[in-house]
């Protein structure tokens, strides 16, 4: 009888610990604490973490003296150092506009009036540069906030996890009573007590931990910190690009550069790069057409940063083939690396992946070409060329793949790996010039994969040949 009545309590006890789940955030009213959103909340901080950092003077200098110089950027990009710089900026803009728009939906809860209208004060401070409430941080301050914010981040973190350990352990002890037999009373009974002992020491760990994470601080408070972190993000954002509080002169109005000349060495022709370098801070050009264009009376600061980030027609971005010619390159890339491992089955795979406007490029190229590549010297120079190709063609398509893939996990990375930017990717290269490009990787690997199989076969000949003669004057003697 005591031990049933024992039982009684344990599964008492468990069934209250399941029907206590908190309800979905959705239809929760106000409350003073963080509490379930705390994860969330984390989430949000951990980007406006890793945006602030990408705004450091090293890295804004590192943009300028590096980024914007990639070679293959210049060749297949653009060579204006305005418009690169004005594409970062857009970037920048944007990822901090989809972070407000989480912020906004949260602000929406708080009690301060303030708060509840961020979204227009945002609006009215990126367009104008109007601070009524003095959210703007100065950079000492939001040093201090940054440090703070880190350890919520990692505080939440660790919660995070303790409470997935505490779910799987209420599992446990649930499975385990469910399970319980007369016959097996004892020992089941001790089994059960070790169970619940560890699940209260669990408990009491996720309860300490909640205390040091953002699970118990208070909303509004919260809130406010991450309302004056982002106007202080895009009050240095605007710093550091140049950019005037006067609505709205922003880098979009920088004309874009995109020449649709396209040849790749070692064919006669060469990459147009006739446009002029650009130095300094970025330029707003008065006057002109792009400028017109985008400076509408309905489109404010935020709106005219997203417009500059569409890509524009020629470009593998606005072709939706950025991607899989990133996957392409790489995949030539290894092949260039070791032509003598590449079979019948990966070039066929090779093929497949090529659209049919390189197809019928390479077969231009490829037209009144002999069958036999015997030739080392002509070899070695396919080698060097096809390492001067990759040399700014591969890092581009890398930097795509980092860029989609840092993306596609976002919701799993609290925080994220690279500072890599679109304009350091294949989405704005020229449709015309990249494809050049890759039809010239895959005119020398041709060569250079059939003058290995020949040189191969042609070793193997003279191996053979001279084992028989081996064998003729052994049996001669």
């Amino acid at each position: 009888m005591a031990l049933e009545t024992w039982l009684l309590k344990v599964k008492k006890s468990i069934s209250h610990t399941f029907n206590s789940t908190p309800p979905n955030t959705k239809y929760m009213k106000k409350s003073s604490n963080v509490g379930v959103l705390a994860i969330e909340i984390a989430s949000l901080m951990s980007k406006i973490l890793h945006l602030w950092r990408s705004l450091s003077d090293k890295n804004i200098t590192r943009l300028k003296t590096e980024c914007i110089l990639l070679e293959g950027v210049h060749k297949i990009v653009s060579n204006d150092e305005a418009f690169l710089l004005s594409l970062a900026c857009a970037e920048m803009v944007e990822n901090l506009r989809v972070l407000t728009k989480s912020l906004s939906r949260l602000s929406k809860r708080c009690e301060d009036s303030n708060l509840q209208s961020f979204d227009q004060l945002f609006d009215e401070f990126s367009n104008t540069g109007r601070d009524p409430c003095n959210w703007i941080m100065n950079w000492k301050h939001m040093e201090a906030k940054i440090k703070k914010m880190d350890k919520y981040v990692k505080a939440t973190a660790t919660l995070h996890r303790e409470l997935e350990e505490l779910s799987a352990m209420e599992n446990v002890v649930k499975k385990s009573l469910k399970s319980y037999k007369e016959h097996e009373a004892s020992i089941k009974q001790l089994k059960i007590i070790d169970q619940q002992q560890k699940l209260a020491w669990q408990r009491q760990e996720v309860k300490y931990k909640k205390e040091r994470s953002l699970w118990n601080r208070n909303f509004d408070t919260v809130t406010i910190l991450l309302a004056r972190s982002v106007f202080t993000i895009l009050a240095r954002i605007k710093l550091a690009f140049g950019i005037g509080h006067a609505y709205p002169i922003p880098a979009s109005s920088l004309p874009r550069s995109l020449s649709a000349s396209a040849a790749v060495y070692p064919s006669e022709n060469h990459f147009d790069n006739s446009v002029s370098m650009v130095s300094g801070p970025l330029i707003m050009m008065k006057n002109s057409k792009q400028q017109q264009e985008l400076q509408t009376p309905s489109q404010g600061f935020l709106e005219l940063n997203s417009k500059l980030l569409k890509p524009p027609t020629g470009t593998l971005g606005a072709a939706a083939l950025a991607l899989h010619y990133s996957n392409l390159i790489i995949v030539m890339e290894k092949m260039i690396r070791a032509p003598q491992l590449v079979g019948f089955d990966a070039r066929d795979d090779l093929y497949a992946m090529l659209p049919q406007s390189i197809r019928w490029s390479l077969r231009g190229r490829l037209k009144g070409v002999g069958f036999t590549a015997t030739d080392p010297v002509l070899a070695g120079e396919w080698r060097d060329a096809l390492v001067k190709i990759l040399g700014w063609l591969s890092p581009l398509a890398h930097n795509m793949i980092k860029w989609q893939s840092e993306r596609s996990f976002e919701q799993q990375n609290m925080t994220p790996k690279t500072n890599v930017l679109l304009l350091q990717t294949l989405y704005f290269a020229n449709q015309e010039k990249t494809e050049d490009a890759i039809t010239e990787l895959l005119v020398g690997l041709n060569y250079i994969w059939r003058f290995e199989r020949e040189m191969n076969a042609k070793t193997l000949f003279q191996c053979s040949n001279f084992n028989g003669f081996l064998k003729l004057q052994t049996d001669a003697s």
